[in-house]
């Protein structure tokens, strides 16, 4: 008989584990899915649903409620439902933002192992979660998904580029199309830069193609200030959108940028 409490933590210090490598890490994910099916993702208690989490630890996860309404930058409870600071300053490009969690805790987690050692296991806990966290309407709504696109040189170090996999992924879940958007310069890390540096950093990033859909849904994994999506969703009104919405699975919040 497995003995789950002693797996749970096995599997919580090996994906801590520093020096692990890619390549181990999605060994340990996959061995995972084969030995403990049925099993929470997060606590490895039996599911009675399908999707990969107990209905205890779904509660439990960073919610990013109250939010913004424009922005999705997390609110305190007094401005629930108001536009904040940022957006009634300077609005932007993008018409408004879903992005059902908060970047912290399990879900940082997650998104890191996805981001960084390409962890499909994580990559489709993350899509689930961004699909139940989006609601019916906004599932409905684009014409098209524009994933935020990493420079070629970055991806080539990478090795993996996030948001397209989430998007192809996602486009195929709502039944839409990708459009794809062009990195036209490689930008500095935006890691450390304040929301008027970032803006700065990546003016002039991004170009499509002319005759994108009325309505596009931009998708990343993480939403930082909005800078890159607001910089990508005026590049998408120069192709033609004429309404834009953002979408990510988490958002960093305020005070960690």
């Amino acid at each position: 008989m497995v003995n789950f409490m002693y797996m749970s933590r096995l599997t919580d210090s090996l994906r801590r584990a520093p020096a692990m490598s890619t390549l181990v890490r999605n060994k340990v994910d996959g061995w995972l899915a084969q030995a403990l099916p049925g099993r929470c993702v997060f606590c490895l208690a039996a599911l009675p649903s399908e999707h990969p989490w107990c209905e205890a630890c779904f509660t439990e996860l960073p919610w990013n409620l109250p939010a913004c309404p424009v922005c999705a930058e997390p609110q305190p409870g007094a401005a629930r439902g108001r536009r904040c600071g940022h957006c009634l300053r300077r609005p932007p490009a993008f018409d408004r933002a879903w992005v059902p969690l908060y970047y912290d805790a399990e879900v940082a987690s997650l998104v890191q192992r996805f981001k960084f050692d390409a962890s499909p296991r994580a990559g489709r806990v993350l899509l689930e979660l961004m699909v139940v966290g989006l609601p019916p309407a906004a599932r409905s709504w684009p014409e098209a998904l524009v994933p935020v696109p990493l420079h070629p040189r970055r991806a080539r170090e990478r090795g993996f580029d996030q948001a397209r996999w989430l998007a192809a992924r996602l486009g195929r879940e709502l039944g839409r199309p990708l459009a794809r958007a062009q990195r036209e310069r490689d930008t500095r890390t935006q890691r450390g830069l304040d929301r008027g540096e970032r803006r700065r950093n990546l003016r002039g990033a991004f170009g499509l193609p002319a005759g994108l859909p009325r309505r596009v849904a931009l998708v990343d994994d993480v939403m930082t200030t909005g800078a890159t999506f607001d910089t990508l969703a005026m590049a998408c009104r120069q192709a033609g959108a004429e309404e834009v919405q953002a979408w990510a699975v988490a958002r960093t919040p305020p005070g960690r940028h």
